[in-house]
């Protein structure tokens, strides 16, 4: 590939890729509600690792040694960027009472809509970067600020424990306002007719949260990404 352009049809090739691993992850055991074994649960976790380390050989061998070292760089930043995601996501599920069985249903569809709208966030931030340079200080001093409001909570607080409570967003608190809803889970069902009337579960709300969550983690994330990088692709 170019040094300074992706071709469309990689593009195209590598959101049809992440489409049809999302439908194989929902088909293979996400549609069939069960509790994960831990075996199973490393067994797919070294799968998509191993699918991510052949990519950036990939990104190596076919564009060039720079975004190679790009790609496993930003690679490492956002694996260590999750483990904070993975305390949140815990206590929402306790928050919520998820069981078990629908847990992998509600993290599969949250980090769909999180990933359309990090698709988002990284298009403009981009075209930000393309247009005007100096968009790249106001990442840094929100890296920053991020840094320093962590460091500020870890302090005051001390080590995370899946025992805090979930603080829900604005937009949650929106909904579970405004719409109607019921108050136990329906299987998995994000919806149900009773009287005629639509309901939204639980279930609903609790992907809206991860959603949510996830979108609110990428504020950190992009901007540290671009910090490695300037290619939109990587």
């Amino acid at each position: 590939m170019s040094p300074d352009t992706v071709p469309t049809w990689v593009w195209l090739a590598t959101v049809g890729a992440i489409a049809a691993l999302f439908v194989f992850d929902f088909l293979t055991h996400v549609r069939k509600p069960h509790e994960p074994s831990f075996k199973e649960a490393a067994l797919w976790s070294t799968f998509y690792v191993g699918i991510a380390l052949l990519f950036g050989w990939g990104v190596w061998a076919y564009w060039d040694r720079q975004h190679g070292i790009e790609y496993f760089a930003g690679f490492v930043t956002e694996k260590s960027l999750s483990v904070d995601n993975l305390f949140v996501f815990v206590i929402i599920m306790k928050s919520f009472a998820v069981p078990a069985a629908y847990q992998q249903k509600a993290l599969l569809i949250g980090i769909v809509i999180a990933l359309v709208m990090r698709g988002i966030f990284i298009a403009l931030g981009a075209a930000a970067i393309e247009q005007f340079s100096w968009v790249f200080y106001i990442f840094g001093i929100f890296l920053i600020w991020t840094a320093w409001k962590l460091a500020s909570e870890s302090l005051k607080h001390g080590a995370k424990s899946t025992d805090e409570e979930y603080e829900p967003n604005a937009i949650v608190k929106y909904v579970q306002r405004h719409l109607p809803t019921v108050p136990d889970f329906r299987g998995n069902a994000l919806t149900v007719i009773e009287n005629g009337k639509r309901f939204f579960t639980p279930m609903f709300i609790v992907i809206l949260a991860l959603g949510m969550t996830d979108l609110l983690f990428a504020l950190d994330s992009i901007p540290a990404i671009y910090g490695l990088t300037d290619a939109p692709y990587i």
